[in-house]
């Protein structure tokens, strides 16, 4: 196919580029080498594409059929019978499949970065599939952007859990988008969700989900201060004049959201001894001056959560226990979380002022920081589909025995 020329939108990144014309990042970047060597695409540059057929895929070690076909938005056994001649699984390795038309049913997908516009889409084509899915705003961020939630579920037991408090960790927000979609579709179709009983999560708790904390920290990360960002010169000096942002974790503000909670905030804010706006670990001039921040706590404070779980990457552990404040069930439900997930239950020390350290002081009921993945933040797309999983067991355990 002949190469076109395509005009870079505001938000656009080599991924989503990609992504959307069915070619990989990396045909795309040799295809444009001069913006492949930039920090962040700038709206109106020019560049070439060989748009592809998206219709065959090889297959790399270590992949699964099914995390295939979740990626495409395909039912494992669609794609199995649009490859008859591939009979034996170890025989996909290495081998150029047919990638069948996606049914459309699949919402949540990751194409490129999933950042907080693919967050926005996501929730009105949730709310549009699951009518039972209730949707709205706990605030809004220091941009003004809203701070959305979903809630899921009609029983007595609320629990709550939150992703993308830092903004390098955005994966966190697709998979707990993931999460509430299968949920849902298992339970519109009256199916389990990996022999968990949906039909019971529904009817004997209420699961309430803020999937991105820190959005316009996380559009820093994945967009940059091009594009005439309103906050780019104090950015860039927050940043010691780097111009890539993927190691950013504060907000635009350059405060450590998980950093902010009145539990002990003097003592991390000293132990940490950041004492001005940058990319991490600055805890701000007091408790809650950030509106992200006092938007959760406050919206916490208007519920009565029998537990919560804030997402962050990396480690694959849980962290369950602050200052000894945490009930006695914290303890024994951090290892059977541990058990469903694969992850390791850490008893912490030496933290304070993280959300879930303030909600185990303030409530006395179990919290949990839940460190998925293993790598380097942002953690590379293609652990994503081992992520769901893990924490969607992690999350179904919480859901039906915590």
């Amino acid at each position: 196919m002949e190469q076109q020329w395509i005009i870079v939108q505001r938000g656009d990144t080599l991924s989503r580029i990609a992504s959307a014309h069915h070619m990989t990042k990396e045909l795309l970047a040799a295809l444009n080498p001069e913006a492949a060597s930039q920090p962040y695409l700038l709206a109106g540059q020019m560049l070439r594409i060989v748009p592809g057929t998206g219709r065959r895929y090889a297959v790399s070690p270590g992949e699964s059929v099914g995390g295939i076909a979740a990626r495409f938005g395909l039912d494992e056994e669609v794609l199995r019978q649009a490859n008859p001649e591939i009979a034996n699984i170890a025989d996909w390795v290495g081998r150029c499949i047919h990638i069948p038309a996606s049914n459309g049913k699949t919402i949540v997908k990751i194409q490129g970065e999933y950042g907080y516009r693919e967050l926005i889409r996501d929730i009105d084509k949730l709310e549009n599939e699951y009518p039972f899915i209730e949707t709205g705003s706990i605030g809004t961020s220091v941009m003004g952007k809203s701070l959305p939630y979903l809630r899921i579920g009609q029983g007595q037991r609320h629990i709550h859990v939150n992703a993308s408090v830092h903004a390098n960790e955005w994966l966190t927000t697709a998979v707990l988008m993931k999460f509430i979609e299968e949920y849902a579709q298992a339970y519109s179709t009256h199916k389990a969700w990996h022999q968990f009983q949906t039909e019971r999560w529904m009817q004997e708790t209420t699961l309430w989900a803020v999937p991105m904390v820190n959005p316009d920290g996380v559009e820093l990360v994945q967009e940059g201060v091009v594009n005439q960002h309103p906050h780019a010169q104090q950015l860039l000096a927050w940043n010691a004049g780097r111009s890539h942002f993927t190691h950013w974790k504060a907000n635009i503000r350059g405060v450590d959201l998980n950093d902010q909670f009145p539990a002990h905030w003097d003592e991390e804010a000293a132990r940490r001894g950041v004492t001005s706006p940058g990319p991490r670990d600055y805890a701000g001039t007091a408790p809650l001056t950030e509106p992200e921040a006092q938007a959760l706590a406050q919206w916490t404070q208007q519920h009565t959560f029998a537990a919560v779980v804030s997402l962050h990457s990396q480690g694959q552990e849980i962290y369950w226990n602050y200052r000894d404040l945490e009930p006695r069930e914290s303890a024994p439900l951090s290892r059977r979380l541990a058990k469903a997930s694969g992850y390791k239950a850490v008893k912490l020390g030496g933290s304070d002022a993280g959300y879930k350290d303030w909600f185990i002081q303030a409530f006395g009921k179990p919290g949990f920081t839940v460190e998925v993945g293993l790598g380097v933040n942002p953690l590379p797309v293609e652990q994503f589909d081992d992520i769901c999983i893990e924490v969607g067991m992690l999350l179904a355990e919480l859901l039906s025995n915590g």
